[in-house]
């Protein structure tokens, strides 16, 4: 790997991944803050729909979703085998582009094969570009967290900026218009990754492109230390569906919850927007608010942790993460109490709920991503990689499976259970935290010889150590 100079202490390379993962995320997630309500909507509505019932529309988005990061294992396992990480993320992107762009299209065979295109077009970018953040750094140097929280704010820039822009178009002009606008955010990002292959050369190329070392180290069988890793890393995947399966209730439960059951009236008229009321797909972009303004606390809190000499491995904060996510589902619970005794409730369960989950995804999602780079043994990283999403996406698909049983069972018991296993699933983990650190036989200890100075007054750069 040779570093294509470096911008505030990290590579080039990194920021054409941070923008290119924004626009992805743009086109992503504003198609998902629009998806479930243009399914629920009425047929012979001003903004038609498809006009399915709750429960169909949620059982859609579980399959959706689970099946985009599923995909991630395929994706991964081609990158690693023939195309190489940087090839693989280029068709994903082709395949996003056309997939968007298709969901434009007023038809129900463009929304299948739109939607089809997507699961087939992320699963080979995503796993992909977050292995090849983790290739910009050599092993042991304490930028790659740091590295992984910058790009981890792409991410969420382009959510943001998306359920803003694609949910006001989509809710008020119109379902496909929507769609497209998400479409253009990817041809955006894809034409970002081709101009940036001069900042990323060495950059998850295919085997042939490899050192004969790295070749060397490909076809060699695993170590015990190797396979001590991937335990932990599979025990670490069981955490991951649980906090997904609980967290992802945004897209599908809590965003039918928002729209049906929230007060959602300003009591006055947006200037040039000329609403009087929040659309419902609004409330996607306050959890990608909350990561841009957090994140610096945040990551200055683990800093601080640390330097007292306390606990702050990518276990433990995963753990912590996955239960203050949890006890966001409190404030839901009590939005359902309110419901049930007045037919409506305040806006401000949401923000506090969508607060506490975005407190800890800081705690636990980015970490994890950075966790699996330093673990993941070379020969199998990218699909490694894939399995950490295919986790991701087997927790999307409980969320939906949940969404479905609260039609029946009722939101207040769906949201009370959710944070009682949330709790209970994080706390067993730190009873667990010795025996699974030594799992992985010092891959997070820095090695103060890749220390690389970053110049001071970029913020961003204050990311969580593990």
């Amino acid at each position: 790997m040779t570093e294509q100079g470096t911008i505030l202490g990290h590579p080039k390379g990194l920021y054409i991944l941070f923008f290119t993962e924004l626009w992805e995320r743009f086109s992503y997630y504003g198609m998902r803050a629009i998806l479930v309500l243009f399914l629920t909507s009425t047929v012979a509505g001003d903004n038609p729909g498809f006009g399915w019932t709750n429960a169909e529309a949620i059982n859609l988005y579980g399959w959706y979703t689970m099946m985009v990061y599923v995909m991630s294992m395929a994706g991964g396992w081609v990158a690693d085998k023939y195309w190489g990480q940087k090839r693989t993320v280029l068709i994903g992107g082709i395949l996003l582009c056309f997939g968007h762009g298709v969901l434009a299209v007023e038809s129900i065979w463009a929304f299948y094969l739109g939607l089809s295109l997507i699961v087939l077009g992320v699963g080979g970018l995503k796993p992909n570009i977050s292995t090849m953040v983790g290739g910009l750094y050599p092993p042991g140097d304490d930028r790659r967290d740091k590295g992984f929280t910058i790009f981890y704010i792409g991410i969420n820039l382009g959510a943001f900026l998306s359920a803003l822009v694609v949910g006001f178009v989509g809710e008020v002009h119109g379902w496909h218009y929507g769609f497209g606008l998400a479409g253009i955010g990817m041809v955006v990002g894809q034409l970002v990754f081709m101009w940036g292959q001069q900042f990323l050369k060495g950059i998850g190329e295919a085997t042939q492109g490899l050192t004969p070392a790295e070749q060397a180290a490909k076809k060699q069988p695993l170590s015990q230390v190797e396979r001590d890793r991937i335990k932990v890393m599979i025990l670490s995947f069981l955490l991951i569906i649980v906090f997904w399966g609980a967290f992802e209730q945004a897209g599908g439960l809590m965003n039918i919850y928002t729209k049906e059951k929230t007060d959602l009236s300003l009591g006055f008229t947006l200037p040039l927007l000329n609403l009087d009321a929040i659309p419902a797909s609004w409330f996607q972009s306050v959890n990608a608010f909350f990561i841009i303004t957090l994140g610096v606390p945040i990551a200055s809190f683990w800093i601080w942790w640390r330097k007292k000499g306390k606990e702050t491995s990518s276990l433990l904060k995963m753990a912590i993460g996955v239960i203050i996510m949890g006890w966001g589902f409190l404030f839901m619970s009590a939005a359902s109490l309110e419901f049930e005794a007045s037919g409506s409730s305040a806006m401000y369960w949401l923000i506090l709920a969508y607060l506490f989950h975005t407190v800890g995804e800081l705690c636990a999602s980015p970490v994890a991503l950075s966790f699996i780079t330093k673990l993941a043994p070379l020969k199998y990283a990218s699909l490694m990689m894939g399995v950490y999403f295919a986790a991701t996406g087997l927790g999307n698909k409980l969320a939906g499976l949940l969404g479905e049983y609260s039609q029946s069972a009722g939101e207040l018991e769906i949201f009370t259970g959710i944070a009682i296993f949330c709790t209970l699933a994080g706390a067993l983990v730190i009873a667990l935290l010795k025996p699974l650190k030594r799992l992985t036989h010092g891959a997070e200890e820095v090695k103060p010889d890749t220390h690389h100075e970053e110049q001071e007054g970029f913020e961003l750069a204050d990311a969580p150590k593990a």
